[in-house]
């Protein structure tokens, strides 16, 4: 079986456009959710992460030339330019595959009558194709649009792929932004909290929506590998509860069966996994949800934090940047504290993270669940780790 390494990554939030910074920030309990009172953007004042535009330009200047790209396709390609510049991969040849999630897309197309795209763009496969087309790609990618599990399902893909010998690289980027279409949604429900967002705490009122985009390289050469002792991909699985168009199975069976499947996979017999890093909306039924299928895991002890109140629900990005903090959290043996948890709000006693710590993290689980009853999870950990 084909060992797969995660060789280079890059996360893009209003925490920071790189990796670096955005981990930093989180260690220091920064947090980019603010009050958001744009009329383009909601009618209601709401509190969301929204990257800075102006900022997005400076940087999309810095690293290619994004004319006649849209505002998603020129955080992908700059959220993939940085990571790629980590490597000395040949995107031009046949053996890398790019795989993009996103739940939305170019959503902010169908809102603005007078942008200068073809209508074609509001497709997913185009915007994927004309990403690919500034990196010289002569592969036909790959876009997973499956709510928000997207970006992990992205991150699995990638690793049948690999293991399966077709490819030797696979570049997975996902991103989502937020325009009026997705906010208007979540408020139709009353989804979206009215203030910062509360993961798994007994006061949570629903959601914070964010937007970034994120990149994670994955290879099976080895020669790319710049450290002693790499993380590595080591299992993933989905599965889908078939409870309801947008709330969780109640009993958190389905996730379970993704935790079970994705151990399974992985080799993982025991239960001593250092930490999980949760889906976490702050929501009130998938919290519940996810503190029974980690309790029917038997995990009930492993530390287990969500990123939310830092980044908000990046959507098709959430996965993969998730992903990303988990790897570092191995790489610089540091536990984030959940933001906004004070009070344990779920029926069981899972291990909510409170304060940061410094402590030694070989691996780590990601769960995620979205719309349709969706849901997977993925296994990472140190190569010489089990």
């Amino acid at each position: 079986m084909n060992t797969i390494y995660t060789i280079a990554d890059n996360i893009m939030t209003p925490l920071g456009f790189t990796t670096k910074d955005n981990f930093e920030a989180l260690k220091q309990g920064k947090s980019g959710i603010e009050l958001i009172t744009d009329p383009k953007i909601t009618q209601i004042p709401m509190y969301a992460s929204i990257i800075d535009s102006e900022w997005l330009d400076s940087e999309c200047f810095l690293h290619v030339f994004p004319d006649d790209h849209t505002r998603l396709e020129q955080m992908m390609i700059t959220s993939i330019d940085i990571a790629l510049k980590q490597t000395n991969i040949d995107t031009s040849k046949n053996d890398t595959l790019f795989i993009f999630s996103s739940t939305k897309g170019n959503i902010d197309l169908l809102e603005n009558k007078n942008h200068p795209f073809d209508k074609e763009r509001l497709n997913l496969w185009a915007l994927s194709d004309e990403v690919c087309k500034v990196f010289k790609s002569p592969v036909k990618p790959i876009f997973i649009s499956n709510a928000c599990i997207s970006g992990v399902t992205a991150i699995i893909t990638g690793a049948q792929y690999l293991k399966m010998g077709k490819y030797k690289n696979v570049i997975i980027c996902g991103g989502d932004i937020i325009s009026e279409f997705t906010p208007s949604g979540f408020q139709s429900f009353k989804a979206i909290s009215e203030a910062p967002c509360k993961p798994f705490d007994g006061n949570r009122e629903g959601i914070n929506l964010g937007e970034g985009a994120g990149t994670i390289i994955l290879s099976t050469n080895e020669n790319l590998v710049k450290e002693a002792n790499p993380v590595i991909f080591r299992g993933g699985a989905n599965t889908n509860d078939a409870n309801h168009i947008s709330g969780p199975s109640r009993t958190g069976d389905g996730l379970y069966y993704a935790i079970r499947n994705t151990l399974k996979e992985a080799g993982k017999i025991d239960k001593n996994i250092d930490y999980i890093s949760a889906h976490g909306t702050a929501t009130l039924y998938n919290d519940e949800m996810e503190s029974k299928a980690i309790s029917w895991a038997e995990l009930e002890h492993v530390p287990v934090n969500s990123f939310k109140g830092y980044w908000g629900h990046t959507l098709g990005a959430a996965g993969i940047i998730e992903c990303i903090a988990g790897i570092h959290s191995i790489k610089e043996n540091y536990l984030i504290k959940t933001l906004g948890y004070s009070d344990h709000g779920v029926s069981k006693p899972i291990n909510v993270i409170k304060e940061f710590k410094k402590t030694k993290v070989k691996n780590f689980l990601k769960t995620t669940s979205g719309f349709g009853g969706s849901n997977a999870a993925a296994y990472f950990s140190e190569l010489d780790a089990d």
